[in-house]
């Protein structure tokens, strides 16, 4: 990472970066490569799969999860390409539901794109002949990182996501040993209080993600943010962009 951070010249004016969580780094080797901006970003939820849900999945949502499944079939897809509308159709709900915009809506062509990538899975939770919610994941080496999920109204009724999180214990093999099911959105982790205690009671480990920054360019920077009214956050790296992901 090192030799990669310090080849970038001043023809760019910085990089952020999000660490992976469950990536084998050390914070003080962050702190050298990122002089600038290190600080904790996202907390997530990580469930052990080699250890028994009995022992990490609380008992209400040990309780919701078998209720649901009594009503579902969670499928595990490999090759999710074809399954492509009803994703979208899916997405949809959770977009409205969250009054997602902009880049993080994700396009169709992108999630085809992204339903290529090596190690994807889609968890489908199915209802009769019908999906009521799905969830990708990408495989890398022992660890699952959930990516993005989307759920009907009747998903929602069902209980469909506790079957797909519950579900997460049998669609692996042993060479899977995590499931990072990943943060809760916005900037500030207290706007998603209910998200947080859904996650949470399916494991009590979490990881750090952490934000790194590094200035390229120091007049171009300096330039840029004086032209962005931002003293209101004066936190936001890089400042130039105070917003445009919140």
């Amino acid at each position: 990472m090192r030799q990669d951070v310090e080849s970038l010249g001043p023809d760019l004016v910085s990089l952020t970066m999000i660490t992976d969580p469950m990536g084998s780094y050390q914070l003080d080797d962050l702190e050298a490569y990122f002089p600038d901006v290190v600080r904790p970003f996202k907390e997530h939820f990580v469930c052990d799969l080699h250890a028994s849900r009995m022992e990490t999945v609380s008992q209400h949502h040990r309780y919701y999860s078998r209720k649901a499944l009594r009503g579902l079939k969670i499928e595990a897809v490999h090759e999710p390409e074809p399954f492509i509308d009803e994703w979208m159709d899916l997405h949809q709900h959770l977009i409205k539901r969250h009054a997602i915009s902009g880049v993080r809506a994700f396009s169709r062509r992108s999630f085809l794109e992204q339903f290529r990538t090596p190690g994807v899975v889609l968890m489908r939770a199915v209802h009769g002949q019908r999906a009521l919610a799905s969830m990708m994941l990408f495989v890398q080496n022992d660890v699952a990182h959930a990516h993005i999920l989307g759920c009907s109204p009747e998903g929602y009724k069902a209980g469909a996501l506790y079957a797909i999180f519950w579900s997460t214990w049998d669609v692996f093999d042993e060479s899977v040993r995590w499931c990072n099911l990943m943060g809760v959105p916005g900037s500030d982790d207290e706007s998603a209080k209910n998200i947080r205690w859904f996650k949470r009671g399916f494991t009590p480990i979490t990881r750090t993600a952490y934000l790194c920054g590094k200035v390229l360019n120091q007049d171009r920077y300096d330039e840029l943010a004086a032209s962005r009214a931002a003293a209101d956050m004066p936190w936001y790296f890089p400042l130039y962009r105070a917003g445009e992901m919140l």
